[in-house]
């Protein structure tokens, strides 16, 4: 499972027992000489720790750039660690300021973001951004990457964390299924549910989902809320406006999803399973579509059949007066990498992520994992899988109508409390109504308490 906005409810960190830190004004912790060869100053001879969250990309990617790190810095030794519950193995040591020095902070349970950020827990990476890229001296690292990358690891104007891949979010069908049965991808709702029925009276389930994380179908029914109120409904949601949940488009997209559980749509026992059990049964032709955000396909080798062929398409256009157009995608960078501020080789944090964010690298993650890297042209000359092919093709077609919503990373309650409606909406125990009135009822408490840091978009 992956992606910021993809996955999961994040550790709690225990901020109160945090010490602050910052690394204004002083150099980076196992710093030393900078040079046009070494330009963050790393110590060449200074450990390096390396935590990854291994999912469904694993984590050869990760040593690859630890090979190239070595590369340059021979007297390194590196410690490298692949591990799945990436909070509960790491909140301790944030506690006792002894963290990593460079942590993959994603998955299930992964650490708070926000909570890292207030506690200045982050090391800010401008200086990473504008350091020579690893390919080529003369573009700095901030130029090599895919458009909103350093927005999304932004917050207060400081650039606290970088994100790996580029993820688009849509509906993930088999194409050669769809050929044998005529059947044709909708572009509108009307047409999904019209599909729908002829799918089910094939003997097909029309839709199944990762019921045991809710989140995965909630990321369609969100994006055809966009798409039917443009960006100020982006911007009014994530800025905790007063009913902003209540809003036409979120009402609309809402009742749709209602309706497709309704008329028997999903599955039957889909709130039951989990990610690999949802996504094994779609494998097997039990349902004809899913959501999920691009690391699908890569999560899917070795259980897909030969001959599968997923594709993603997008969000079917829910009216025929929608802001954004048909194409139009949610899609951002996830993956996220962090340097602790009190780890104790800041420098070579950052020194491993400039090697990590190279196009060398990341075409190596993008062969292995079938998933777009958040670096530009790291799938240049390489043969697409179906699902990768799919992926580019659709923000290619979205153009300057692929967005994100923010208030998933900025606020993890809130974020949990969306998922957990829309697993009540789809499982028929609210209406599309009791839905926004509960989303908006968690946003409110938000909104007033003063003890949550603010962000805004």
């Amino acid at each position: 499972m992956k992606g910021a906005a993809g996955v999961a409810i994040a550790a709690p960190l225990l901020s109160a027992c945090v010490t602050s830190g910052s690394n204004d004004d002083k150099p980076a912790a196992g710093a030393g000489d900078k040079s046009a060869d070494n330009p963050l100053g790393v110590k060449d001879d200074a450990p390096l720790e390396v935590v990854i969250f291994k999912g469904g990309y694993g984590d050869d990617y990760a040593k690859h750039a630890e090979d190239l790190y070595k590369g340059k810095h021979a007297k390194a030794t590196i410690d490298h660690k692949g591990i799945q519950k990436v909070g509960e193995a790491l909140q301790p040591r944030f506690v006792a300021n002894t963290p990593p020095d460079v942590v993959d902070n994603t998955g299930a349970g992964r650490l708070d973001l926000a909570t890292l950020v207030s506690a200045k827990q982050l090391s800010e990476l401008t200086e990473l951004l504008d350091a020579p890229s690893f390919d080529d001296p003369n573009t700095k690292v901030r130029d090599t990457l895919l458009p909103g990358v350093v927005d999304d690891g932004t917050f207060d104007k400081q650039v606290l964390t970088l994100n790996f891949t580029y993820t688009v979010w849509g509906l993930w069908y088999s194409k050669p299924l769809f050929a044998s049965k005529g059947w044709a991808y909708p572009k509108t709702w009307d047409e999904m549910l019209a599909l729908c029925a002829t799918i089910k009276a094939a003997g097909i389930a029309p839709w199944t989902y990762q019921g045991k994380y809710p989140e995965y179908i909630n990321d369609p029914l969100l994006t055809m809320a966009a798409k039917i109120g443009g960006e100020a409904l982006l911007s009014s949601v994530d800025n905790l406006e007063p009913n902003a949940w209540k809003a036409d488009g979120l009402k609309a997209a809402a009742e749709a999803f209602a309706e497709l559980a309704a008329k028997g749509y999903i599955m039957s026992g889909s709130e039951a399973l989990s990610h690999t059990e949802a996504q094994a049964a779609w494998c097997q032709g039990k349902a004809a579509f899913i959501p999920c955000g691009s690391w699908l396909e890569s999560e899917q080798k070795g259980v897909a059949p030969n001959g599968f062929d997923m594709v993603m398409g997008p969000v079917p256009s829910r009216t025929g007066s929608d802001k954004m157009g048909g194409a139009a995608v949610q899609a951002a960078s996830s993956e996220s990498y962090i340097v602790p501020s009190k780890a104790k080789n800041v420098a070579g944090g950052l020194e491993y992520l400039r090697i990590l964010f190279s196009k060398q690298s990341a075409k190596s993650f993008a062969q292995s994992a079938g998933t777009l890297p958040a670096v530009a042209g790291a799938t240049d000359g390489l043969t697409l899988s179906s699902g990768l092919g799919s992926t580019r093709d659709a923000i290619t077609a979205a153009g300057k109508e692929a967005f994100s919503f923010r208030f998933r990373t900025w606020y993890a309650p809130l974020a949990k409390a969306v998922d957990d409606a829309t697993g009540e909406l789809v499982n028929k125990r609210a209406t599309a109504a009791e839905w926004a009135q509960r989303v908006q009822k968690a946003a409110d408490a938000l909104a007033k308490d003063s003890g949550v840091k603010k962000y805004t978009r």
